[in-house]
């Protein structure tokens, strides 16, 4: 008789379930009750693990979606291990994949003042906010700046946001035009947007 595979841990079971709720049906009508259906547990169970949809919600981004914040730290500590068109290029990349993802995740926040209230404030308790990718970016940055790889009266910050800015407003942009013209690949978009940047702040 063949043995069924373990059933996954109920935690992991929980994020996967919220990850694919969050996408489909957005923040908002992701309910705790729906979730813990999907995940095949009680909402009773869900609680055991997560205090608050909104920290389910974090996790979720923290955990299910490509993570900006492992790459920018190793880059800050090695920061002449490349080119910095190789590291902007690799950052866009992923920055590119995380707003695609999270964007239909996170829209309909807007649509509900006092959820997107309660996901502010558990945001903030944990010490992260979408203002942290620019402050990691803006450290690599300078990095590169004091290792004089870049101009030294170069805006860092300035050069954080808009490449940021860029691969957010890309995957809001590109999910308007479905249908009308096939998007830019990511890889070269990133690159383009790397290399436009860089010329913008190179000695």
């Amino acid at each position: 008789m063949e043995q069924q595979a373990p059933q996954r841990p109920t935690r992991e079971r929980i994020l996967d379930a919220a990850h694919e709720l969050m996408v489909t049906l957005g923040l908002a009508r992701a309910t705790t009750k729906e979730i813990a259906k999907a995940a095949g547990c009680s909402e009773a169970a869900l609680y055991k693990h997560f205090a608050s949809k909104e920290d389910l919600f974090v996790d979720v981004l923290q955990e299910r979606l490509p993570r900006l914040g492992p790459l920018l730290r190793r880059l800050i500590e090695e920061p002449g291990e490349r080119t910095v068109e190789q590291n902007l290029t690799e950052i866009a990349v992923l920055a590119c994949e995380f707003y695609a993802q999270s964007f239909p995740v996170a829209a309909s926040l807007y649509a509900e003042t006092k959820l997107k209230r309660r996901h502010d404030d558990a945001m903030r308790e944990r010490g992260m906010g979408p203002h942290m990718p620019i402050e990691a970016l803006d450290a690599y940055l300078r990095a590169e700046r004091d290792a004089g790889r870049i101009a030294p009266d170069a805006d860092t910050f300035a050069a954080a946001s808009l490449l940021l800015g860029a691969c957010a407003q890309r995957a809001f942009a590109y999910d308007a035009t479905v249908g009308k013209r096939p998007p830019r690949p990511v890889d070269a978009f990133a690159t383009g947007l790397a290399r436009t940047l860089l010329a913008g702040v190179s000695r």
